[in-house]
């Protein structure tokens, strides 16, 4: 199997196990369920979860187990777009081709949908633990559930700075911490949760933390350069918001040539950080090429 039908194969596992968290019951609360619904089974490229998936397995063939962590993964990364999309913050109108979820209901419920889709993850993790069958499994599970509450965090503050930092002056090194914890957080956390939960020893989990942390850098410098240059059909939303609104990208700040040179370089050396493991690295190699080539 190439790389894009496995990345094929994962999207449509993902979205079949996703369904099967959706509450589709006639109760009082039923607009803010299909409002979850609306946001989470939209169409999109299942990344992260992804990540975790092909991570666990580079280690152990029983991927079924990273199955929920993966889920509560894109429940929180859909609640990280919601809130981003917000008027206080994006003011976006639309995501992935369809009205923004506060554009297609309210705001109101909007901000809940996301405070739902996050509660929900703690729970998938949470009862995931609970059914740990030995304490080593335990430990790991409890761990990657003290990282995914750091991730969360490190988007939070990403997200703070990048709107405090609108229209302001900012050195390489300022706008590369913003997105190493905006954007890099959860990518690193993928990364980290797939080989922590398969029992991968610390200098694989450390030097898979060193690609992730590039492909993070890598994914926010190509949507700098699509937010600049991408096509809005492609990209189901407008080109050209974050000049608009003064934010710093990659692309504002060093230029179209600067900015897609650096996007070449740090790609090679995600790919060079994996070079040691061979052919089972192979999709996540081919991974941190397909975010530099994306459209969208």
């Amino acid at each position: 199997m190439n790389f894009k039908e496995q990345l094929i194969r994962n999207q449509e596992l993902v979205n079949k196990e996703l369904n099967k968290y959706l509450i589709k019951e006639d109760l009082p609360e039923a607009v803010l369920n299909q409002s979850i619904e609306y946001s989470l089974m939209s169409s999109a490229k299942r990344l992260r979860p992804t990540l975790i998936i092909e991570t666990y397995k580079m280690f152990k063939d029983d991927y079924e187990k990273s199955l929920p962590f993966a889920i509560a993964m894109e429940m929180t990364h859909t609640f990280s777009l919601i809130h981003d999309d917000l008027p206080g913050i994006d003011n976006d109108d639309y995501r992935r081709g369809r009205l923004t979820i506060h554009k297609k209901f309210n705001e109101a419920t909007a901000i809940l949908a996301g405070d739902s889709l996050m509660n929900r993850a703690y729970m998938i993790i949470a009862r995931e633990i609970s059914k740990s069958p030995n304490d080593e499994e335990s430990k790991r599970k409890i761990r990657i559930l003290n990282e995914f509450s750091r991730a969360i965090d490190q988007m939070i503050v990403g997200e703070y700075l990048d709107t405090e930092c609108e229209g302001k002056q900012i050195s390489k090194e300022e706008l590369d911490y913003i997105h190493n914890n905006k954007t890099g957080a959860f990518f690193k956390y993928c990364v980290r949760t797939g080989a922590i939960l398969a029992g991968a020893n610390e200098q694989d989990i450390n030097k898979l933390t060193v690609y992730a942390e590039k492909i993070g850098l890598e994914f926010q410098i190509k949507d700098d350069i699509l937010s600049e240059i991408g096509d809005a059909k492609l990209m189901g939303k407008p080109v050209g918001n974050d000049r608009e609104m003064n934010k710093v990208t990659y692309v504002t700040k060093f230029g179209l040539q600067k900015a897609e040179k650096y996007l070449e370089d740090i790609t090679d050396e995600a790919i060079q950080t994996l070079e040691t493991y061979g052919e089972k690295a192979q999709f996540l190699k081919e991974l941190a090429i397909y975010i530099k080539d994306r459209n969208h």
